[in-house]
């Protein structure tokens, strides 16, 4: 089972935060259609927010990805991700298949909550910087 454990964990955190990671970087080149995007939906400051948004989809996803203060990036792209499913997938004020698609993003976005919440709870795991660095000091 541990040499399970050792290509699950690295593998599982390199496709959970991916999405992430790669989200912020296609950001920064649809920056100013983004901003538009954002600002449609009635955000407030959109190009700070998105600067925000790109900085924690960039480094919570690699702090996930190599396993740094992994627990720290998972909560950071915990709030991120609640957020974003509140203000962008409103599935609750949509009726159709508008409402259909939204609801399965939301969703979506739950189930990502639910896997970031398993690296706050259990951490980076195998092959990570954390693992290595509480070895060094144990």
């Amino acid at each position: 089972m541990s040499s399970l454990q050792g290509f699950a964990a690295p593998v599982g955190r390199i496709l959970l935060a991916l999405i992430f990671f790669s989200s912020g970087i296609g950001k920064i080149f649809t920056f100013d259609g983004t901003t538009q995007y954002m600002a449609a939906q009635g955000m407030p400051m959109p190009a700070l927010f998105l600067v925000g948004a790109i900085a924690v989809e960039i480094f919570g996803g690699l702090s996930i990805i190599v396993g740094f203060k992994a627990r720290w990036g998972a909560l950071a792209l915990i709030g991120f991700t609640v957020v974003a499913s509140l203000i962008f997938h409103p599935f609750w004020a949509l009726e159709g298949m508008e409402r259909q698609i939204q609801m399965i993003m939301f969703m979506k976005n739950l189930s990502m909550i639910g896997g970031l919440l398993l690296v706050v709870a259990y951490g980076a795991g195998r092959l990570s910087i954390d693992q290595r660095t509480a070895g060094a000091t144990s």
